[in-house]
C-alpha cells in the first residue's frame, strides 16, 4: 500500500500545481487542463460513492486518494466521508472539491446546481466520427445520463457482442445483490469425532493468503496457530490432515484451459495459487490450488507443534467440531480489488458464490443462471447476455453496451447503496489498475472504467463527469479490431471526448 501511495503521488502533485488556473476556465479546456483535473472531478466521485461503499481498499486504490486529498488545503480535495472521526487528523481533513456537488447530485446526495443532461444529437455528432473508425471493428456504443437514467446516445446499443474483462462489472452487481456489501468469505477447519481427522474447510476465498504479511486479507498461518491451540486443548499434536472443496462443483479447469491468467477454480487456495510471489497480473499457478494450500498450512500448523499426515481430499461431516475460521474482507471490497486489477480469479469466485447463494449449482453453467437471474431481479436488460464465466475470458460471453451502462447507472441509484463497490472499484484514468498506463495525456483522474482486452475484442464501461457537472455512464465496446493498441488510443479519445462535452 506504501508502494503504491508513493508511486501515485508524484503524478497527483503535478496535477495540483496546475489545478487553480484550471478550475477558472470553465467550458471547453484543453486536452491538458483534463489531466490537471483529476484533482477535482476525478476525486470527486469517490467522495460520495466511496462514502457510501464504506472501508477504503486495502490494495491501495482508495487509501492513495485519501491521502493525497488530505494532503491539499482544506479547499480543493475530496471528502471522503470521515466525518464521524474526532481525531485531530479527521478536524484537518479536506472540505469536498468543488466539483464535489455535481456528482453527489448524480449519486443521489448533495444539493448543488448542475445543468440539464448533454444533448442526444449534439453527443452523437461528438461521438459518432470518433467511434466510426476502422480501429474499432464492429462496434457498439451506450451513454446514460446517471442522475435520471435517461439514454443519451445509443449505437447498437441492445446488440450483444463479445464483453471481454468488463463481463466483471456484471459479475460483482450480481454478487452483491445476491449476497450484500458486507457478506464474507469463511475459510475454517474441522476436527472429525474420534478419528483425529482435521478437514481444512475451503469457504471460495482466493484472497486467502499464506504470506507473512497479510495485510487485511484472511491469514492461513493465523487459522493454522488458532487450530493448533484449539487442537492442543484437546489433547492432539498429531492428527490426520483432509481438505474439503466440495462448496463447488463441475470442472474446475476454465474453458480457455491452463493459463497463467486464472488459477483453477476450487473453494480453497492461497494467494490465487500463485508461485512467484506476484498479488496481480499473470502468473504461474499451483497445479491442485487445494493441495497446495492444504501442504502449506500443514507447514504452518508444524510451526506450532502440530504434525499431520500428507494432506488429501475429503469432506467435513455434519458432525465435525469447528475449530477455528478465518474471513475475508467484506463482499465489497472484494469486488474492488476485482475491478481495479480486473483480477479473474476473485470474479470466478464471485460467480460462484452467486451460485451458492442463489440455489444454483455452483459451475459454469450454474454461475450463469444466477447471475442472470440477479440482474434481471434488479430490473435489467439482460435479453442477450451470456456468462460462460465470471470473468470475461470465456469468448463465448455476450453483453450488451445497454445491460453495462444500465448496471452502472443502478449501481449509482441511491436505492441501491449495496452495490456501490461496482462504481468505486472502477480503475482511475492515469492512476490506478488497469488504466494507471492510459490517458496519460488526456482526461486522467477524471475517467474511471473497466477495461476488456482479448484478442480482437476491446472494450471500455465506466463513468465520466462531463463539463455541465453531469455523472454520465458509459460503454463502448468492439470486436474484430485490428489491433489491440490503435483499439485502445480509439476507445481512450472517445471517452475523453465525453468528459470534455458540453453538449446540453
Amino acid at each position: 500500500m506504501t508502494r503504491f501511495a508513493g508511486a501515485v503521488r508524484p503524478r497527483l502533485a503535478r496535477a495540483a500545481e496546475a489545478v487553480r488556473p484550471c478550475l477558472a476556465r470553465t467550458r471547453k479546456p484543453k486536452t491538458w487542463q483534463y489531466t490537471v483535473g483529476a484533482a477535482t472531478a476525478g476525486l470527486a466521485l469517490a467522495a460520495g460513492a466511496v462514502t457510501a461503499a464504506g472501508p477504503w481498499d486495502s490494495t491501495g486504490q482508495r487509501t492513495a486518494e485519501r491521502d493525497w486529498a488530505a494532503a491539499q488545503e482544506r479547499t480543493g480535495g475530496a471528502d471522503h466521508g470521515r466525518h464521524t472521526d474526532t481525531s485531530d487528523t479527521a478536524a484537518k481533513a479536506p472540505l469536498p472539491a468543488p466539483s464535489a456537488a455535481s456528482v453527489l447530485t448524480g449519486l443521489g446526495g448533495g444539493t448543488g446546481t448542475v445543468k440539464s443532461a448533454p444533448n442526444g444529437k449534439a453527443l452523437a455528432g461528438v461521438l459518432g466520427p470518433l467511434l466510426d473508425v476502422p480501429e474499432l471493428g464492429t462496434r457498439s456504443a451506450a451513454v446514460v445520463d446517471v442522475a435520471s437514467g435517461k439514454a443519451l446516445y445509443g449505437e447498437g446499443a441492445s446488440k450483444p457482442l463479445i464483453p471481454a474483462s468488463t463481463t466483471k462489472i456484471a459479475t460483482g452487481a450480481a454478487a452483491l445483490a445476491a449476497l450484500g456489501p458486507d457478506h464474507r468469505l469463511t475459510t475454517r477447519t474441522a476436527l472429525e469425532p474420534d478419528t483425529k481427522e482435521l478437514v481444512l474447510v475451503g469457504g471460495g476465498d482466493p484472497t486467502l493468503t499464506a504470506r507473512k504479511e497479510a495485510d487485511g486479507w484472511a491469514s492461513l498461518r493465523e487459522l493454522a496457530a488458532a487450530t493448533a491451540e484449539a487442537l492442543k486443548k484437546h489433547g492432539l499434536s498429531q492428527v490426520t490432515l483432509s481438505y474439503d472443496t466440495t462448496l463447488y462443483t463441475g470442472p474446475d479447469l476454465h474453458p480457455i484451459g491452463v493459463n497463467d491468467n486464472i488459477a483453477r477454480v476450487t473453494a480453497l487456495m492461497a494467494d490465487e495459487a500463485r508461485t512467484d510471489g506476484s498479488t496481480s497480473g499473470p502468473a504461474p499457478r499451483a497445479a491442485d490450488p487445494a493441495k497446495d494450500a492444504a501442504t502449506k498450512f500443514a507447514a504452518f500448523l508444524a510451526d506450532h507443534g502440530i504434525r499431520t499426515t500428507s494432506p488429501g481430499p475429503s469432506k467435513a461431516t455434519n458432525r465435525a467440531e469447528s475449530l477455528a475460521e478465518v474471513a475475508s474482507p467484506p463482499l465489497s471490497t472484494l469486488v474492488e480489488r476485482m475491478l481495479t486489477n480486473s483480477d479473474n480469479d476473485i470474479a470466478e469466485a464471485l460467480a460462484r458464490q452467486t451460485a451458492v447463494a442463489s440455489g444454483e449449482r455452483a459451475d459454469f453453467d450454474g454461475a450463469d443462471e444466477a447471475i442472470r437471474a440477479q440482474l434481471r431481479k434488479l430490473g435489467l436488460p439482460v435479453t442477450g447476455a451470456v456468462f460462460k464465466d465470471g470473468s470475461g475470458l470465456n469468448r463465448d460471453d455476450r453483453l450488451t453496451a445497454g445491460l453495462l451502462t444500465a448496471l452502472l447507472a443502478k449501481a449509482s441509484d441511491p436505492a441501491h447503496p449495496e452495490l456501490r463497490s461496482t462504481l468505486t472499484g472502477l480503475p482511475v484514468a492515469g492512476f490506478t489498475g488497469t488504466l494507471s498506463s492510459r490517458y496519460t495525456d488526456g482526461a486522467a483522474g477524471i475517467v474511471r472504467a473497466k477495461t476488456g482486452t482479448l484478442t480482437g475484442v476491446n472494450t471500455l464501461a465506466g463513468t465520466v463527469v462531463d463539463q455541465d457537472g453531469r455523472l454520465l455512464a458509459f460503454a463502448f465496446m468492439a470486436s474484430n479490431t485490428p489491433a489491440p493498441g490503435p483499439a485502445q488510443s480509439a476507445l481512450d479519445r472517445t471517452a475523453t471526448a465525453l468528459a470534455s462535452c458540453g453538449c446540453s
